[in-house]
């Protein structure tokens, strides 16, 4: 997440500080009152666990940004606070750009998805000109669906590789080269808002403890699988960014010793023997054909032989992968993203015979393993979440 200008809060504080603490706090609150609906502050305090200062402080500080109303009730013959989430009328903006695809959401500050749409680009594309298309998408939707412009609070936008967060900079590692010195700066030019800018797979991660059936995990892989191989991390409860904001790089993991030149300049890297353009070049070169994503799916679930000893082989080769994280973070959900998750066990099943394989005994039998429960919207969600928190973070 990274620091822009406006008057939104541009995620939590450092980790650590007290700043970090009521941020932590609140969306505790946050969430209970979403699963829950309106509650008394006693009822906030007993279901988050914590005290009843805590939750009259916080919820006077959401008071004055508008985030929730309190009303006086009676509960159990007492007089006490009634408080629940406001509709604001605001709109959060959720953007994600793949290697052929832009995926635009529209959403409330309560988590509630108003419209969304998506457009292919062509491969290789350039970035202005993605940029311009989905400003005009953004606008369309805007439009067609009866909302003002004023009314948008920021635009989160997922992007395919590395961001420096000091300067909000895609740095060398994207999967798509085109983005690489692609700057804030360019994303609020085009857009014409304010911008939160994020790594896809990380945004991935934010959108399943946000979105998804995982929401209240604390300690979660989020692994997208695509033309290049990414992980987000969420650490007891909050995104994990490092030192620079570049973590997750799971596709340069090395797994193959004597393995072929990654193009990070590394030899034998995940992405060199599992990601999807690897098992649609050999797939191609058996079949003499020209070989899709969808075909991947299809053959595998079909159980295409070729397709099985392809997807198999990456599979193993990517839980070994994980392993090696799981060992060091003892995870409790591992969830698999991108173009394959419609192969489900089928990736699945080679997976977690890697991470048996690597982990240690306690944590690969510990570890749950399943496909994102989001599919290909995960990283737009988790766009739109990243302005939804910044919206809600408590002011220092």
């Amino acid at each position: 997440m990274t620091a822009t200008s406006g008057s939104l809060v541009r995620g939590a504080p450092n980790p650590g500080s007290q700043g970090a603490l009521r941020h932590l706090n609140q969306e505790r609150l946050f969430e209970f009152l979403l699963s829950n609906g309106p509650s008394t502050q006693a009822e906030l305090a007993r279901g988050t666990g914590l005290s009843t200062a805590t939750v009259s402080n916080i919820v006077r500080d959401m008071t004055a940004k508008g985030v929730v109303a309190t009303s006086p009730v009676n509960s159990s013959g007492r007089r006490a606070l009634l408080v629940r989430l406001t509709d604001t009328g605001d709109i959060a903006v959720g953007v994600d750009f793949g290697r052929r695809h832009v995926r635009i959401v529209l959403a409330t500050l309560g988590y509630e998805v108003l419209a969304e749409e998506s457009v292919v680009l062509p491969l290789g594309y350039d970035v202005s000109e993605s940029l311009h298309a989905a400003a005009g998408l953004l606008d369309r939707l805007l439009e067609g669906n009866g909302f003002e412009r004023q009314s948008v609070l920021a635009v989160g936008v997922g992007v395919p590789g590395p961001i420096d967060r000091r300067t909000g900079t895609v740095i060398q590692g994207a999967i798509l080269p085109e983005w690489v010195g692609v700057k804030l700066r360019d994303l609020e030019d085009a857009f014409r808002f304010p911008v939160v800018v994020d790594n896809d797979a990380n945004l991935g991660a934010l959108a399943e403890v946000t979105w998804g059936e995982n929401r209240g995990i604390r300690n979660l892989i989020f692994v997208k699988i695509g033309s290049g191989i990414g992980a987000g991390l969420i650490l007891n409860g909050q995104p994990y960014y490092g030192y620079l904001g570049i973590t997750g790089e799971l596709g340069h993991t090395p797994v193959a010793e004597h393995g072929i030149i990654c193009r990070c300049g590394n030899r034998g890297c995940l992405e060199t023997v599992a990601s999807t353009t690897v098992m649609l070049d050999s797939l191609s070169r058996g079949s003499g054909e020209s070989v899709t994503t969808a075909d991947i799916v299809g053959r595998g679930l079909a159980r295409d032989p070729a397709t099985l000893r392809v997807v198999g082989d990456a599979g193993a080769a990517i839980g070994k992968a994980i392993a090696n994280i799981a060992n060091i973070i003892n995870p409790e959900i591992v969830l698999i993203g991108g173009p394959l998750s419609g192969l489900g066990d089928t990736l699945l099943d080679p997976i977690r015979h890697g991470i048996m394989q690597n982990a240690i005994p306690a944590i690969g039998e510990t570890t749950t393993l399943r496909m994102s429960s989001l599919g290909d919207r995960a990283e737009s969600l988790g766009a739109a979440a990243l302005v939804i928190q910044s919206a809600i973070a408590v002011h220092d």
